[in-house]
Formats: C-alpha cells, structure tokens, sequence
C-alpha cells in the first residue's frame, strides 16, 4: 500500500502560457508528448482558471457532502437513469470492481441539456446551496476552454492538425465530479481504498485536488509514485481512448486514492471523452507496416457505458 514519496518534480510541470496565448503551441506540444509517452500525467500551471473560481467550487462541494443524508438521497444517481448525474453514495461506484471498494463519495454533473439521452441530461441541483448552479457551470466553461487547448496540443504532437480531434468532440460527454474521501484509520489493504486502481475512460482528465493528498500514481516499473498537491496547477492524466488512438504510444496510466492523513480529501476532476456515436481507432500517424493498428474499431459511449456497467453497483441490480 505504500507509495514512493518523491518530490513533484517525477511528475512534470509545464507552463502553458505559451499554448493558451497562441505564442509557441508546439514547444509546449512536444513536452506534452514527450510527457504521455513516458509517464501519462503532469501537472499544469498558468492554465487560466480563476483561483476565486476553484475556492468556491470547494466552498460548495465541502457544503454538498455535509448536507443530512436524505437530502443527498433525493439527488442520488440511482433516480436519474441513464444520464447519470447526481449524488454517488460510499461504495455505489467501485473503480477496481474485483479488488476493492471505493471509500468516497461523489456528486457527477455535466454541461446542461433538456433533452435526455444516456450520458446527457438536466443537472440535479442542491436547493438548499446558493450559487451552486451557477458556479458549478462557469467552472464547466473553462473546464471545457482549457481541455480543447490540451487535446490541440496532443494533437500536434501526434503531427496531426491542431483541430483534428474536433470534428469526434461536437458534443462530448462529460462529467464533472466532486469527490470526497473520508481518512482511512486503522490497517489498510486492498479491499477497501479511497479508489481502486484503475485507468481513466476517456480522452483527458482535469483534477484539481485539495491540500491534503492521496493521489497515487503507477510508473512504467509498476511502482506506486505519490503525487503531492502543488500550488496553482491542476493534474492532467490521459485516458483510455488516447491508448487506442495513439495505438499504445500513449499508454493510459494506473492511478489510485489513499487518504491517511486524518482529514476529510477533496478534488475535483473533469473528465472529457468524445461523441457517444464518435468512432474511436488509431490515428493515421500512429499506424504503419510496421506496427499495424492493434485495434478493432468502436464507439465512445459504448465504451463508456460497458465501465458503467462493471463498476456501478446499482446497475448490476437493475
């Protein structure tokens, strides 16, 4: 269970000053590559979201979770179908389903639509948070602004235009999640962490994490790497769907939560896929007579939905 503690450094930092103001996109490109290719996460900084904006979204996520629980049931995921948004209870959603139950809890939104198909959706919404749709929604809009600038640059690295990804990303799904870990006291094992190893679904993951740490990232040796908060930056990872679009060149990373340290945990990442009808294969600059596709075709959502079906427990019971 235990990690390496290391300095940040082993996860890099990169600047995106020059990415976000159209100075010198490829530079910043080729460190992202060069960064997915070995190691799938990094910190970022400069990234152009207002720290005012993420104190609040901190504000109201500590203010959800301390809400009475038959408050939280009545916004719980289990009543709004296959959009899949609200209040996640403990152990509802276990990321290493064959390991380990997952000690969080978490609350899942996405971009507001009234039209409702699986994975898309109306928001439920806390009526008893002031503010909470309103902050939870701009924080969206850059979440979405800053993503579209990252993928260009995975873009790039790939030699691929910037905007080749866009025309698979019109409407994506997305989730934006608030988590909270309670500490684990007393001995720990495997059967139950704060979440299970696993890799991400999709294209990238956004996380921005509170002050008390728990991310555990896995190294190309297989061991564990902490991951420590830094001041002013989020957590960048790459998903599933880039290991198949890049044919494995760049492998989505295992990663996992522990919280020890006493205190309650909180993050909040987003997480950006593509389309759910959008066709997910290997580009055409990461396929050669030498290291043909390795493949098969298949849709976004499909995909997702199979995950849903393996790691959330009420739909195992439906």
């Amino acid at each position: 269970m235990n990690s390496k503690i290391t300095s940040f450094h082993e996860i890099p930092v990169v600047d995106l000053t020059t990415l976000l103001d159209g100075t010198d996109c490829q530079t910043v490109a080729r460190q992202i590559g060069h960064i997915c290719e070995h190691i799938g996460f990094l910190y970022i900084k400069n990234h152009g979201v207002p720290n005012s904006l993420i104190e609040d979204a901190y504000r109201l996520t500590a203010a959800l979770f301390a809400l009475p629980d038959e408050e939280k049931e009545k916004l719980s995921i289990v009543h709004h179908g296959e959009v899949f948004r609200g209040y996640v209870p403990m152990y509802t959603e276990n990321a290493d389903p064959l390991n380990t139950r997952d000690r969080k809890e978490c609350y899942d939104l996405g971009k507001h639509y009234d039209e409702v198909s699986r994975f898309f959706g109306p928001n439920p919404i806390p009526p008893s948070i002031e503010g909470f749709r309103e902050v939870f929604e701009l924080y969206h809009e850059h979440m979405m602004r800053l993503a579209r600038k990252l993928i260009g640059a995975i873009a790039l690295s790939l030699d691929l235009p910037a905007d080749y990804f866009e025309k698979l990303q019109q409407k994506p799904i997305t989730i934006h999640r608030l988590n909270y870990y309670p500490p684990q006291d007393g001995p720990l094992s495997l059967d139950e962490l704060g979440t299970g190893a696993h890799t991400d679904y999709g294209f990238l993951t956004i996380l921005h994490q509170d002050n008390i740490g728990g991310l555990q990232v896995q190294n190309r040796d297989g061991d564990w790497v902490s991951a420590p908060p830094v001041d002013d930056t989020f957590v960048v990872n790459i998903g599933d769907l880039v290991q198949t679009l890049t044919n494995d060149r760049y492998p989505a990373t295992f990663h996992r939560v522990i919280n020890t340290t006493g205190k309650a945990r909180y993050s909040i990442p987003f997480f950006i896929d593509m389309d759910y009808d959008a066709v997910v294969e290997p580009v055409p600059t990461c396929v050669s007579a030498a290291n043909p596709a390795k493949y098969q075709p298949y849709t976004c959502g499909n995909y997702k939905y199979g995950k849903f079906l393996a790691t959330y427990t009420h739909l195992q019971t439906a």
